[in-house]
């Protein structure tokens, strides 16, 4: 701890940041390789999980017990059929009608399209409403996120490609976590989607922090403290889930209508997109503080947040631009329909 002095007078941000979903490795603390040899980041992994689980304990009554036994075991919770027939066809009718702002990000040979669903969308698209007001999808998806708070939601659309040589350029296509504390991701997959598609992909059990996974934390953590790879969201090759004691990916080749909950500290991954290909879904996340052990603190409470937090992310990331103080991740496309081709 004596490299560099300056690093004490971070000292009181560092402790801020021990204490809020912070991942980053190049906090001089949080990064240092001393403290997370003495365990620093498994012990705030741990507690960040055994809070989440008081938070999910108080938040039970909004999920059924066959559910909440099959986020137990796996770590999602996959319902077909989430919609009944006629519902699910008004949906896609309404979507398919829509043209709407739009933002777009591209990472290798993918291109992610979203819309945000925002109060004067819902205003107009009565059928999107209903079904994000409904018991399945708000139940599972505070009840996972260990929040009574609202997600961030949008529709979603995924321009997959398939890659020349046959390996994708994508890094959304290698297993990894999104950080170390237990969060929600959700998806109202629109149509079918084929196993060549870029499917969704979920190590089933990988959300469990067992003592063989805290044990390849601690080793992670040390490593990211002393390279220049600091970044938080792990990565993890297929051919070491077997050290970990974990199973093969379970790929998400479903059927239209078919809604997927999951914690996403758990290993995940898109798969391979062997041929070109569009993947339309309702898109929602969730990653408010994990050392927050209150359920129901949420950013909605003020009239102007409610229904458009991923709007707000995206004016925050506009001022960071114009100010030369971030980069640029989200492309305004202006209007477009989910299915339109992507320009990026």
């Amino acid at each position: 701890m004596t490299e560099n002095p300056l690093r004490y007078l971070l000292l009181p941000i560092s402790i801020l940041r021990l204490f809020s979903g912070y991942k980053m490795f190049r906090d001089p603390y949080i990064g240092s390789a001393a403290l997370n040899r003495r365990g620093l980041h498994v012990w705030r992994l741990r507690l960040a999980h055994a809070i989440a689980a008081r938070r999910r304990k108080r938040l039970e009554h909004l999920v059924s017990d066959q559910h909440r036994a099959e986020f137990a075991a796996n770590g999602f919770v996959e319902i077909r059929d989430a919609l009944p027939q006629a519902e699910h066809a008004a949906l896609l009718a309404e979507l398919r009608a829509l043209a709407a702002p739009a933002r777009e990000m591209k990472e290798g040979d993918a291109v992610t399209r979203r819309i945000a669903v925002t109060p004067d969308l819902l205003a107009t698209m009565p059928n999107l409403k209903r079904f994000l007001a409904s018991s399945a999808w708000s139940g599972l998806t505070r009840y996972v996120g260990g929040f009574d708070a609202e997600p961030i939601v949008c529709i979603q659309t995924i321009f997959g490609q398939a890659a020349p040589t046959g390996a994708s350029t994508d890094p959304q296509t290698r297993l990894h976590m999104d950080t170390f504390h237990p969060t929600m991701k959700a998806w109202l997959f629109l149509e079918d989607v084929a196993p060549d598609q870029g499917p969704f992909t979920y190590v089933p059990g990988s959300h469990l922090p067992t003592t063989r996974r805290l044990a390849w934390h601690k080793r992670r953590s040390v490593l990211s403290s002393k390279t220049a790879q600091k970044g938080g969201a792990f990565r993890v090759a297929d051919a070491q889930l077997r050290n970990l004691q974990l199973p093969p990916r379970h790929i998400f080749a479903v059927p239209g209508n078919t809604l997927v909950v999951a914690d996403t500290f758990g290993l995940h991954a898109r798969g391979l997109s062997a041929r070109s290909s569009t993947r339309v879904e309702i898109y929602a996340s969730m990653r408010p503080n994990p050392f927050n052990p209150v359920t129901f603190l949420d950013t909605a409470w003020i009239p102007f947040v409610r229904g458009r937090k991923v709007q707000i992310g995206w004016w925050i990331e506009d001022a960071l631009v114009r100010f030369s103080l971030g980069r640029r991740t989200w492309k305004e496309v202006g209007k477009v329909n989910p299915w339109q081709r992507a320009q990026s």
